[in-house]
């Protein structure tokens, strides 16, 4: 998908059909066609365009020839085949050219939704440098709300594996553990592009913009602890969420075993006093009720004996 945005002098997005100076070119998911475009008409190495659309090209910034070329991950949500969400990060190149910016990625992105509505302050497409920061502190953004929701998740998981005897709540830790390893990765790689930016003159930038930079660093700082706590808290919870359903099964195991016992004396009983050969008390009036308070009595005597070593 190939779009071209404009900002105008009244501050609105407009779609335009071009590619003029000042534009923002947006493609993702693109054709052979749509890239060997965007590479002739802004004149940019058809190898970058396609370097940003290898789900496994790691971060990284390279300037050439007053051009600036900027790889980082961000996030995004999937669910696997039994439907649990999974948080994974792909690759989102931005392209600093003279006259235009160019953002390429894989998939369209709630990110680049934030742009394409106008949702974000002080955001104008002839504005590259503000433009650039203002996409990666949108990311770092992103990685906050997604570790909140993460913590939500594992807090849903928490109060639902104390009465839980399946494995259900454990695959869910698994894949929450599995995209806080994605986060921690990706996270730490952006943020050496974030370092490079601010020690390296890549690119001009005015008081604002190392403002704006300065708070996308700590953004991507606080990102990258909250990921690492949640990571160690989420691997301690799963180890003893484990020893913990298998401790659920023991005690039902237990509380099954203490019933099995209970009433196989009435069924002895009954056995013994089924017998075809003489037994005491066999022509007594109510011979009938001497089984059953000897049932009733074994019963209740081994129900209160377990009930005091509490097994159920």
């Amino acid at each position: 998908m190939l779009e071209m945005f404009k900002s105008t002098d009244a501050r609105v997005l407009e779609k335009v059909d071009a590619i003029s100076k000042g534009c923002w070119i947006n493609i993702y998911a693109p054709t052979p066609e749509e890239i060997a475009k965007v590479s002739n008409d802004a004149q940019v190495d058809i190898d970058i365009i396609k370097d940003a659309l290898d789900d496994e090209e790691r971060p990284r910034i390279e300037r050439d020839d007053g051009r600036v070329y900027i790889i980082v991950d961000f996030p995004y949500i999937i669910h696997d085949e039994t439907g649990l969400a999974v948080y994974e990060t792909i690759p989102i190149g931005i392209i600093l050219t003279e006259d235009n910016i160019i953002t390429v990625s894989l998939k369209d992105s709630p990110i680049i939704e934030e742009f394409r509505k106008n949702r974000v302050k002080e955001f104008f497409t002839f504005k590259k440098t503000r433009f650039a920061l203002q996409i990666l502190f949108v990311i770092s953004s992103y990685y906050l709300r997604y570790l909140k929701q993460i913590n939500k998740k594992t807090n849903e998981i928490e109060r639902e594996v104390h009465q839980s005897l399946k494995n259900k709540e454990l695959y869910a830790f698994l894949a929450l553990e599995k995209s806080l390893v994605y986060f921690t990765t990706s996270l730490k790689s952006n943020k050496v592009v974030l370092d490079k930016i601010l020690r390296f003159n890549y690119f001009k930038m005015y008081e604002e913009d190392k403002d704006l930079l300065e708070d996308v660093i700590i953004e991507k700082t606080q990102a990258i602890e909250m990921a690492e706590t949640y990571r160690s808290i989420l691997s301690g919870m799963m180890n003893a969420f484990a020893s913990i359903i298998s401790n659920n099964l023991n005690i039902v195991m237990k509380f099954l075993t203490s019933i099995t016992i209970i009433l196989s004396f009435p069924t002895m009983v009954a056995s013994f006093y089924g017998m075809n050969v003489d037994i005491p008390f066999q022509h007594a009036t109510h011979s009938y009720a001497i089984p059953l308070v000897i049932s009733a009595f074994l019963t209740s005597l081994t129900a209160f004996i377990f009930w005091k070593k509490k097994y159920f």
